[in-house]
């Protein structure tokens, strides 16, 4: 299997320097600050990043999960609000909220979120997000 990556580099100190996030693809690059992370700035953060993958692995996963019941989904639209929140002395993702629509013939209401819970369970960034083992590799430049 395929591993994929992103990059950050930050420049200067917290509150007054300034970074710039790219995936590996090089589908995707943006520049984020203390105001565009923690208060309203332009600019992305991490965390929007993080919605924007459980958002689209959530979509899939729902879809695949559908298919496989038999059902033919047109469209899976899904929206992830990531809260992040002063805990202590740090910064804590305190709850991610998954909201979904999703346009699918001939399935009933009850079967529907059934379906939703076990794309929920199941996803790979959701599973991730439950813990997953982080290796660091470090160097001074």
């Amino acid at each position: 299997m395929p591993v994929r990556k992103a990059e950050a580099v930050w420049e200067g100190d917290l509150m007054k320097g300034r970074g710039r996030l790219a995936l590996g693809s090089g589908s995707f690059h943006g520049n984020y600050s203390f105001g565009s992370r923690f208060e309203e700035a332009k600019g992305t953060n991490p965390e929007e990043l993080i919605g924007a993958a459980h958002a689209g692995c959530f979509s899939m996963a729902f879809s695949a999960i559908l298919s496989k019941a038999g059902f033919n989904p047109k469209s899976i639209k899904t929206e992830a609000k990531v809260h992040i929140d002063k805990v202590g002395d740090g910064f804590t993702i305190t709850k991610i909220e998954l909201v979904t629509e999703g346009h699918v013939p001939g399935i009933d209401n009850a079967t529907f979120l059934k379906h939703a819970n076990e794309a929920k369970a199941g996803c790979p960034v959701s599973r991730a997000l439950t813990g997953v083992e982080i290796v660091l590799e470090a160097k001074l430049a």
